[in-house]
């Protein structure tokens, strides 16, 4: 068993831009195929440029605040609720449109290439 506190884990920077910072919850190797189950705090502006992953799908939910990812050249809105799955090789790019944090917490499975 492992019990995590979100308020008592660091800040980490997030490798796609280092003014976006997320704290990790699981890491790669606690559970069989899991890469990461992280929340990441995009302030206004910030964005994650486009990339794409080709081993693993990416599944996020937005807790708080508004933005955009974009999947493959298609604009999809983030709002609180929303859950988008992104899949192998699928170029996608998180911005924050609005004018608080954009939450996501969110995680990577390894997939089977």
């Amino acid at each position: 068993m492992k019990i995590t506190q979100m308020q008592t884990l660091p800040n980490e920077i997030v490798r796609h831009n280092a003014a976006i910072s997320k704290k990790v919850m699981l890491r790669a190797g606690e559970i069989p195929q899991l890469t990461q189950f992280s929340q990441a705090r995009f302030p206004a502006g910030q964005m994650a440029k486009a990339h794409s992953h080709p081993d693993m799908y990416e599944v996020f939910f937005v807790e708080a605040g508004t933005g955009t990812m974009q999947i493959e050249g298609i604009t999809h809105a983030l709002t609180p609720g929303i859950c988008i799955t992104v899949e192998p090789h699928e170029v996608h790019e998180v911005v924050n449109t609005g004018q608080e944090d954009l939450v996501l917490t969110y995680f990577g499975l390894q997939a089977d290439v």
